[in-house]
């Protein structure tokens, strides 16, 4: 299935928290989205891999996405390497999107920088027709470069490079943050019987909407999600950026 927006993260939730804003705005303009994951989380404090894979079957439920898909790459521990750029450019190529969104260039978590890197440089190297990757089936599959990268803003503030309006769908992108239950503040499941955690805490999801909260009033709109980019964009007129 060919994909318009094709957005990586490093773990599941990774997306939920810092796009699916933009990924649900371009979902109603009639675009394909999907997500990949990286890694099935499992070194997470809380829930385990199996618990964290019905949640993003639900997230991406709620979110209406046209694909989704794990990679299975060890959580904490994968590198930007050849092993792991192949399969990321197997993904890439599989579902050949116009553009990728990414996790952010550096932030509190390391996977997230780290991945960030690895998707950035396998972004590249998918479209170089003499690095070969192959279908399940044994199809050699055809090269494929997206046409723009950006990075999404995590914990860690980045000053964004442009900031798309998702207060349309800030409700929706709320829901499918909550439904990784064992992750966050959920109302009415205070009681889990899991260690409290940095992301845990109801102020996490207060910093949360705080953060597009201040994004959206950068641009005159209520909410916002950030963008850092990699190379110039560019416009035919000035009219096309009001």
């Amino acid at each position: 299935m060919k994909l318009d927006l094709l957005a990586f993260a490093s773990h599941p939730d990774d997306a939920e928290l810092g796009c699916v804003g933009t990924i649900l705005a371009h979902k109603a303009l009639g675009k394909k989205v999907g997500i990949v994951d990286l890694t099935r989380g499992e070194l997470g404090t809380r829930g385990t891999p199996e618990t964290r894979a019905q949640e993003s079957a639900d997230a991406s439920a709620i979110l209406g996405l046209d694909a989704r898909e794990n990679l299975g790459m060890a959580d904490g521990f994968f590198r930007n390497d050849e092993e792991h750029q192949r399969l990321v450019i197997a993904a890439i190529r599989k579902y050949r999107p116009e553009i990728v969104l990414m996790n952010a260039i550096h932030d509190r978590h390391p996977d997230h920088g780290r991945g960030s890197q690895l998707v950035s440089e396998s972004c590249f190297f998918s479209g170089l027709r003499q690095v070969k990757t192959y279908t399940p089936e044994g199809e050699e599959q055809e090269a494929w470069r997206p046409k723009a990268v950006y990075h999404y803003i995590q914990d860690r503030f980045i000053k964004p490079d442009l900031v798309v309006d998702v207060t349309p769908f800030w409700d929706q992108k709320v829901e499918s943050i909550r439904a990784f239950k064992s992750q966050f503040f959920t109302p009415g499941n205070e009681e889990t019987g899991e260690p409290a955690t940095y992301i845990s805490s109801p102020v996490f999801m207060q910093f949360i909407e705080a953060r597009a909260l201040e994004l959206g009033h950068s641009i005159g709109v209520t909410y916002g999600e950030g963008f850092t980019k990699e190379r110039h964009m560019g416009v035919r007129n000035l009219f096309d950026l009001l």
